[in-house]
């Protein structure tokens, strides 16, 4: 386990319209904080690419499937997409300009810089929630149905950091969610714990072979991926 002596670097902070967005560095880790609480780091990545994997795996045959990734985060799932031959258009959804500077020109370009300047890479500046809702105006090329939506926002269903995040896991968020897949598309939803009130809620709002993938990790309870498939 790697272990840290130095105490961590503001590399950035940003003041936005959701509240503080910071940026640290912890030895060789990144850090993203939202209103003083930790998001994520740079440390593993394996549930982030178990979430792009996942839907992928439970898709059908179909010739190069959209996906949609809801946060980018610090890069690994879209950096994971983008490694995939098979996804034909990968759009990103971040709503914290902070963060899309940081992988642009700052120091997360480490992780996603061949992956943002893929041909299929489209990245968004909007909030997920609304763009889900069609609420997003004016973002011309994107497709208005996608074959997965892959959705890392806040801690997950049961443990939201930001207001209004929460609306996501609602029943009309699974609408929205729901009527952005086309038949057959896959909605995988990561959650810092496992839920089995979401896992009834995708059933309830109508999804298909519902089930959850765990992530061991070294304390603590596992990392999740919630998957549940729209009727074709």
């Amino acid at each position: 386990m790697q272990t840290h002596t130095t105490a961590p670097v503001v590399l950035d902070r940003r003041e936005g319209p959701y509240g503080e967005v910071v940026l640290r560095r912890h030895g060789a880790l990144l850090q993203i904080i939202a209103n003083g609480c930790f998001l994520m780091d740079t440390s593993d990545g394996r549930s982030e690419r178990l979430l792009v994997d996942a839907a992928r795996d439970a898709l059908d045959d179909r010739p190069e499937p959209a996906v949609l990734i809801g946060g980018l985060g610090v890069g690994f799932s879209l950096a994971h997409a983008a490694a995939d031959p098979r996804w034909g258009h990968i759009t990103v959804v971040e709503r914290e300009g902070a963060i899309i500077d940081w992988h642009r020109a700052g120091p997360l370009a480490e992780l996603s810089a061949a992956a943002l300047s893929d041909s299929r890479t489209q990245i968004l500046h909007t909030d997920l929630v609304r763009y889900l809702k069609g609420a997003a105006e004016g973002l011309p090329g994107t497709p208005e149905t996608y074959d997965a939506l892959c959705l890392d926002i806040d801690n997950g269903p049961d443990w939201t950091v930001t207001e209004g995040n929460n609306s996501l896991y609602s029943p009309a968020g699974l609408a929205a969610c729901k009527a952005r897949l086309t038949p057959g598309g896959v909605l995988a939803v990561w959650s810092a714990k496992p839920s089995s009130a979401f896992d009834d809620a995708l059933r309830n709002a109508g999804f298909q072979r519902v089930r959850t993938e765990e992530i061991p990790v070294a304390r603590g309870v596992p990392d999740v991926v919630h998957l549940g498939v729209r009727a074709a």
